[in-house]
């Protein structure tokens, strides 16, 4: 059910995207098998460049082994996942693939106004942005506070100036003592 809820929404996308499916279109008939901790989702593509679920068993003509922590990486920052990923088979066929999933966008505003409008759907989506900006300065606002509070009101933790004043100090000793070691080393042997 989960694969094909995925494979719905791929093919949404690319049913958007005329050079996607252009790029696939030439593996026709292939299976690839992307592998996602235990999860393992044969794809085949079809004559149109669309993606279908592929046979369990069969042949796969490339095999893509993506990090575990691929969802939150998908989120954050999507390029690391393509350079975590492990490929084997096919070299045309991985690329093609990894070329598509690189560069598909969803068109998130397209969607939404075709249920409520181009206006009405530009100003949800600029809500939606403000918010995950404000909720971002909220986060570093709390982080920033957390680590006053750490440093001055409890001094669980120590200033980043103390503690290299610190390292400087240490620094410092270590070479006072290797310069005394060397002229006590030159007073004994003299």
């Amino acid at each position: 059910m989960l694969l094909d809820r995925a494979l719905a929404f791929a093919n949404h996308l690319l049913a958007a995207e005329d050079w996607a499916r252009a790029r696939l279109k030439p593996f026709a008939g292939q299976t690839a098998r992307l592998e996602i901790g235990a999860l393992a989702l044969p794809l085949r593509i079809d004559g149109d460049g669309r993606l279908r679920r592929g046979d369990k068993l069969g042949e796969t003509g490339v095999s893509i082994r993506l990090p575990d922590d691929t969802p939150l990486r998908w989120l954050t920052d999507r390029a690391s996942v393509f350079a975590a990923a492990r490929i084997s088979g096919s070299a045309d066929f991985a690329e093609a693939l990894a070329f598509v999933f690189r560069n598909l966008r969803w068109d998130v505003e397209a969607d939404l106004a075709g249920i409520v409008g181009d206006i009405a759907a530009h100003r949800l989506l600029r809500g939606a942005r403000e918010l995950g900006a404000w909720q971002g300065r909220q986060l570093r606002n709390l982080a920033a506070n957390v680590a006053e509070f750490l440093t001055e009101e409890r001094p669980t933790l120590a200033h980043a100036a103390d503690v290299s004043a610190f390292c400087g100090a240490v620094d410092a000793l270590r070479d006072d003592c290797t310069r005394l070691e060397s002229r006590l080393l030159k007073h004994v042997a003299g």
